[in-house]
């Protein structure tokens, strides 16, 4: 069975009536007869009832055009697909970010993005940065937009900014009167820390496994927001970058003494991945907006906004 009968068979199925058909797609009426004679002796059915004027689907015709129809729909569709992907003004680009970023950056980034290429779509996923490198690695993502705290074999990784960490204590803890805090001090204090395999809790312990300091953990979880919450409640402290606060009487941001209190986010792929057009469009984009990047920059303006999940 050829493809071209399927197509002369549609557009049979369509006029019932041989010769507008063979107008229709170009051919002579004998080809076309010829075409649709040969594909009932392959199925082994008549697909049409004939008589000396007219021409009608019989009922084994009724069923296979409707499989036909959904053949041909679905190889058209499938040119339209991969003539996107190959148009860097329009595709599909699919990343995965933190949920802290979700609120101000990367809406900020697509946002100015689109405004350049605005057929360019994006499928958009929200994980912690473990997950998001297994993401990179089955290939189910283009990008990871995160602090990347985990090095894995085949992944590439540019710096795109810094982000400053945040002591956040209630407000009637005997640290809220201070002006800024040290490790030292907060490690003394119940600690709300995120799951292991964020990266904010990777940066947490990193920043307390220096000195020697192992906090007194009292909750994990997923998102910052809830841990703000349970600051706000005087259930501990938390080591956070700049985040909304939605409570200001009840939650206090102090700074930490220590050196070197700070998280970088940047932009995770892998590198023998070959790229679509538009995802490529979208690296290079971001990549020029940090080379260009100063303090009016709009990549460096939504880090005093962003709620943090790590």
């Amino acid at each position: 069975m050829e493809w071209q009968q399927l197509e002369h068979f549609k557009a049979l199925a369509e006029v019932q009536h041989f010769t507008r058909a063979a107008e229709k797609l170009s051919l002579s009426q004998p080809a076309l007869s010829r075409s649709i004679a040969k594909l009932e002796a392959e199925l082994g059915v008549l697909l049409l009832e004939r008589d000396e004027r007219t021409v009608r689907l019989s009922r084994y015709g009724e069923q296979f055009a409707k499989r036909v129809d959904r053949i041909l729909g679905e190889m058209e569709a499938g040119k339209t697909e991969l003539l996107e992907a190959l148009d860097p003004d329009s595709g599909t680009v699919v990343i995965s970010f933190l949920k802290s970023l979700g609120i101000s950056a990367v809406p900020a980034l697509l946002s100015e993005f689109l405004a350049l290429r605005p057929r360019v779509r994006f499928q958009l996923y929200q994980d912690s940065t473990r997950d998001m490198l297994d993401r990179l690695e089955l290939r189910e993502v283009d990008f990871a937009i995160s602090a990347m705290t985990e090095a894995r074999s085949g992944v590439a990784w540019a710096d795109l900014w810094q982000e400053q960490m945040y002591a956040y204590v209630p407000q009637h803890s005997p640290l809220a009167s201070q002006a800024a805090v040290s490790l030292q001090e907060l490690a003394e204090h119940p600690f709300i820390a995120l799951k292991k395999g964020y990266s904010l809790r990777t940066i947490t312990d990193n920043l307390f496994g220096r000195l020697g300091l192992e906090p007194r953990i009292t909750f994990e979880g997923e998102e910052v927001m809830t841990a703000v919450g349970l600051i706000a409640a005087g259930l501990g402290v938390a080591i956070l970058p700049d985040v909304p606060i939605w409570c200001p009487d009840k939650v206090i941001r102090l700074t930490i003494t220590d050196p070197d209190c700070r998280r970088t986010i940047g932009l995770a792929w892998k590198t023998e991945r070959r790229l679509s057009p538009a995802a490529e469009g979208f690296r290079a984009f971001l990549l020029g907006m940090r080379n260009a990047n100063t303090a009016e920059s709009s990549v460096s303006r939504p880090r005093k906004i962003l709620p943090a999940d790590g």
